[in-house]
């Protein structure tokens, strides 16, 4: 409980606004993340949870006819993007300054592998200099970090598996008490062949799966958010 008995009006403020602010979420991604249902799916299921005012956030509002009127649609996903791309031309930078973020979802390097047959140690390297954006953007960011689901065409599904088995390395190297990275599976029990609608994108039962995979590290790093925001507020009890 805060004290505020001797509290400035601005402190008084400021501790108001810490407690009260909505966690701030980016999904970030290519396709996988903008052309999809699994936010909808996501922003459902919060509903009925105490991270209903969560605020989806992101520059872009597109979705795959998901039948739902009233989710927020707001998301950083790029149709096309490569994670070395968006890397290399500090994109990640200018989208957080619009769209500043307490947590993240990054879900990148399908088109990296399939576009450009880029190598694995290049698209973590991408990987890093992203999530050094993110903390420069929010120091105390908390990131949640997909191996990524398989293809169902062309035979790409070894290289997506070295990609995969190179994340959860890289991620322990990155860690941060104040800037946690949580990794999500997204490979394990997602079918190429039954959770696509055309060999890339999840249809209704991969959005399902995604969504069930999200769900858990995103609760933990949606409280990880809010104690900061607690934390914050709290010190300004005197």
């Amino acid at each position: 409980m805060v004290s505020f008995k001797h509290l400035s009006l601005a402190a008084l403020a400021a501790a108001a606004t810490a407690q009260n602010t909505a966690i701030r979420y980016m999904p970030f991604g290519d396709s996988i993340t903008e052309i999809i249902c699994w936010r909808a799916l996501l922003w459902d299921k919060l509903q009925t949870t105490e991270w209903k005012t969560v605020d989806f956030v992101g520059s872009g509002k597109t979705e795959n006819n998901c039948g739902n009127t009233k989710y927020d649609r707001d998301n950083e996903g790029h149709s096309g993007f490569l994670a070395i791309d968006i890397a290399n031309k500090n994109q990640l930078d200018g989208w957080l300054t619009k769209n500043p973020a307490d947590v993240i979802t990054m879900h990148l390097g399908t088109n990296d592998i399939v576009q450009q047959n880029k190598a694995v140690a290049d698209i973590i390297a991408a990987f890093t200099k992203l999530v050094g954006t993110m903390r420069t953007k929010n120091p105390k960011i908390k990131i949640v970090v997909a191996q990524i689901i398989p293809m169902g065409l062309g035979n790409y599904n070894a290289k997506i598996q070295d990609l995969n088995k190179a994340i959860p390395t890289w991620a322990a190297g990155l860690n941060k008490t104040e800037s946690p990275i949580w990794i999500v599976d997204q490979y394990t029990g997602f079918s190429g062949s039954s959770d696509l609608r055309d060999g890339v994108h999840p249809n209704a039962s991969g959005d399902k799966k995604m969504l069930d995979k999200w769900y858990p590290a995103l609760l933990t790093a949606f409280a990880a958010a809010q104690a900061e925001k607690t934390k914050a507020a709290v010190e300004f009890d005197v």
